[in-house]
């Protein structure tokens, strides 16, 4: 697919910058004229997927949030959440709804599921030591949608 649009950005790993990726995912994909609903099913991936780094990523040190939103062919919006932290060592298992690496935190171990169903594709990649990337795609059903 062509990208047709594309912006990067990068943030500390920090709570409050939570609300920045999903204000930047908000104003970026707003291009492509998603409904509402569209647009809220899309914050709470993001919101999901940036959380899941803020609470597991870099566990008692600093680090960055790498966010990829692109627009590609055919109403299609692209979000790739990304961090340099300790990585996931069972990807599979982590993906289980109600699954949690941190049950201390009260985590309720939902966060991939509920970004499976509000994205079309999720993709998850991950090294021990390395990171976690999360890509996910959507498409903007909105026959407005100018690319």
């Amino acid at each position: 697919m062509n990208i047709l649009n594309e912006v990067k950005m990068s943030f500390p790993c920090k709570s409050r910058n939570e609300a920045l990726a999903r204000t930047a995912v908000t104003a970026f994909s707003a291009q492509l004229d998603p409904s509402v609903n569209e647009i809220g099913e899309i914050k709470t991936a993001v919101s999901e997927a940036v959380t899941n780094c803020i609470v597991h990523a870099y566990r008692g040190r600093t680090g960055n949030i790498e966010l990829v939103m692109r627009i590609l062919d055919n109403n299609v919006l692209y979000i790739k959440v990304r961090d340099r932290g300790c990585g996931i060592p069972d990807i599979k298992q982590a993906m289980e709804p109600l699954y949690t690496s941190a049950p201390e935190e009260e985590r309720a171990g939902l966060g991939f599921a509920v970004m499976e169903s509000f994205m079309d594709k999720v993709t998850v990649r991950s090294k021990e030591g390395s990171g976690t990337s999360v890509t996910m795609t959507r498409k903007i059903l909105s026959d407005k949608a100018d690319t």
